[in-house]
């Protein structure tokens, strides 16, 4: 005896072949019986998950007034900044400020040692000055060389006299003629005398007046030194020049400051109101122009300014919008933008200069523009397209050209026309030509229609899923 096949202990001696080979057939038509019924029970099971169709999730492609924002990134900008310096060369003696907060225009910032401006000593200079120049103007030599000038005409008149008198007598011998010749050379003399003493007026008067004049100067000089000498005085107490924020001091109590060139003590610019700087593309630009003459001769906003949000970098809203400005002379030729200037308001000095953020603003308003879920869109090398459930609730694929965005919409351009149902969840279980079970996504909060009397779209009554197939 020993073990045959499938476990059977033959013996060759008692088991006849043919009973063998009976056993093994009997062995191999229950296998393929067993294999033959697992097979079936399989397809059935197939059959039956083919006849489920998958569940999807479908939202409607709406068709609305809607508003086309840009945004752009922005960067806060202070209007005036201003560099506090120290205008003389003193010791700074207090610092009357809290570094980093708000200031006041004409607020005392800073005092300096004030003993070295040396204002009484300008006063003192100026009052000697004054002095001089009324000694000066009293022309005292002037009046001493008019009084000599007076005596020497008079000797020269009776220097005249004489030689009048004495010529008709010379002529008659009644006189000696040494008496004659000593009357001419009096009157002679005396002429002289009168010269000298005119030139000696002349120069006097011209040395006073000189001296007048230069007093005058000195009186002025020193007049101005005591200004400057006031001027450095008041330099001592420094203040804000406007309403702004401080920085940081640079300099502590105790320093010289103001030694050679000015020293800077402090920053100051001006938050509020504050400028907002961005950059718009050309055609951006062009958009939300035209927009804005638009808005010139309509009635309801006969001001025609834009209203620009600013988003700042916690995604949260300034609660103050924001008015144009200025746009920059010229295109940047090497970004092709166009910088534009906006102001804001900032009275609690949320927006510090230099802070970074979005600027949000209408470019233009789209009348029954159509939309469609950014969820439903499918992005695969820049081309877009989205999974259309038909009425008999099979699937197609349609490619789209989107245009711009519209809070959690896409604004279709070409390939929708409204009223169609695109998948938004699911899009992974969905083939075109498959048949799905759709279920009507809830819409979201439409925002306000920016057209008045337009009021946002109703949202359709969810879809009743259909029945599933029984089971065989």
């Amino acid at each position: 005896m020993k073990a045959g096949p499938f476990g059977i202990r033959t013996s060759r001696t008692t088991t006849p072949r043919p009973v063998i080979r009976l056993v093994h057939c009997l062995l191999l038509t229950t296998s393929l019986i067993s294999a033959l019924l697992t097979a079936g029970c399989k397809g059935e099971t197939t059959a039956s998950q083919a006849a489920t169709p998958p569940a999807v999730v479908v939202a409607e492609v709406i068709r609305k007034n809607v508003p086309v924002y840009g945004e752009y990134v922005a960067q806060t900008v202070a209007n005036a900044v201003v560099d506090i310096p120290a205008r003389v060369e003193a010791t700074l003696e207090k610092v009357l400020f809290v570094e980093g907060a708000s200031v006041k225009k004409d607020q005392i910032l800073f005092e300096l040692d004030k003993r070295t401006t040396q204002v009484q000593a300008a006063r003192a200079a100026l009052s000697k000055a004054e002095a001089d120049l009324v000694y000066a103007r009293q022309q005292v030599e002037t009046q001493r060389a008019k009084a000599q000038l007076a005596q020497n005409e008079a000797q020269l008149a009776k220097a005249k006299q004489d030689v009048n008198r004495l010529r008709p007598l010379i002529k008659e011998d009644a006189v000696p003629q040494q008496d004659f010749d000593n009357a001419v050379a009096a009157q002679d003399v005396a002429q002289a005398q009168v010269d000298a003493a005119r030139a000696q007026l002349a120069n006097t008067q011209l040395t006073e007046r000189t001296q007048v004049d230069i007093m005058q100067a000195a009186v002025q000089s020193t007049r101005a030194a005591l200004i400057q000498a006031e001027l450095n005085l008041s330099y001592c107490t420094i203040r804000s020049p406007i309403d702004g924020l401080s920085g940081r001091k640079k300099w502590s109590v105790g320093n010289l400051v103001g030694k050679g060139d000015a020293t800077t003590l402090v920053t100051i610019s001006s938050a509020n109101p504050i400028w907002v700087d961005f950059s718009a593309s050309e055609l951006d630009y062009l958009r939300f122009t035209k927009r804005q003459e638009a808005r010139k001769e309509d009635p309801l906003h006969a001001a025609g300014e834009l209203e620009y949000a600013l988003i700042l970098a916690d995604n949260s809203v300034f609660p103050y919008t924001g008015k144009f400005m200025l746009v920059e002379r010229g295109l940047d030729p090497k970004t092709g933008t166009l910088t534009v200037r906006t102001q804001f308001a900032n009275p609690s000095l949320l927006l510090r200069p230099g802070q970074f953020g979005r600027i949000k603003v209408m470019l233009e308003e789209r009348p029954n523009a159509v939309l469609v879920r950014q969820r439903a869109v499918i992005e695969l090398q820049s081309a877009k397209s989205v999974l259309v459930v038909g009425p008999d609730n099979k699937v197609a694929l349609k490619s789209i050209i989107t245009e711009d965005r519209y809070d959690q919409y896409f604004v279709v351009g070409k390939g929708l026309s409204g009223g169609e149902r695109v998948i938004v969840e699911g899009q992974q279980k969905a083939r075109p030509g498959m048949t799905v079970a759709p279920t009507l996504e809830q819409a979201p909060p439409a925002p306000a229609s920016p057209t008045p009397g337009v009021a946002p779209p109703a949202a359709p009554a969810p879809l009743a899923p259909p029945a599933r197939p029984k089971a065989r």
